[in-house]
């Protein structure tokens, strides 16, 4: 469905990787991340997964039955600070897929240590909001990278 850049990362195992930089727009006056930063990275960690797995987004919304996500659940808990310049690798894994949800974990690393973690869960949707399942051809494509 789309081809994945050089800069989406790539597959680990189940387990995509993204390198992330700290830079000083997502600190605060201290030189640390803000925390509602982490989301914005774990978002990147997903989108870009989808990327390397094949599913393009857009191609998703020009689909005769148009299709999106939406967040209904996202639990962080916050385990050391990241600061500016600081090389972070956001590691996400699709777990599973349950009618119109998707279940991920998601994990912000420094080196060895842990920054952050996620659970998440995410609907797909249709244009007006509504709950969907998932395209077929995104299940196929992410079905063996599930857990």
């Amino acid at each position: 469905m789309t081809d994945a850049a050089p800069s989406a990362g790539w597959l680990d195992g189940r387990e995509h990787v993204l390198p992330v930089r700290v830079y000083y727009e997502d600190t605060d006056f201290t030189g640390v991340v803000y925390h509602a930063n982490y989301a914005r990275y774990f978002e990147r960690g997903r989108s870009d997964f989808l990327r390397v797995a094949g599913v393009s987004h857009a191609a998703l919304l020009e689909r005769e039955d148009p299709a999106a996500f939406t967040v209904t659940r996202l639990a962080m808990d916050f385990r050391r600070a990241a600061r500016i310049d600081d090389a972070l690798l956001v590691r996400t894994t699709y777990d599973s897929v349950k009618g119109p949800r998707l279940f991920i974990s998601q994990r912000i690393v420094r080196g060895a240590e842990l920054i952050c973690e996620a659970q998440v869960e995410a609907a797909c949707i249709d244009l007006r909001g509504r709950a969907r399942k998932p395209p077929p051809e995104l299940v196929e494509a992410l079905r063996p990278l599930f857990g």
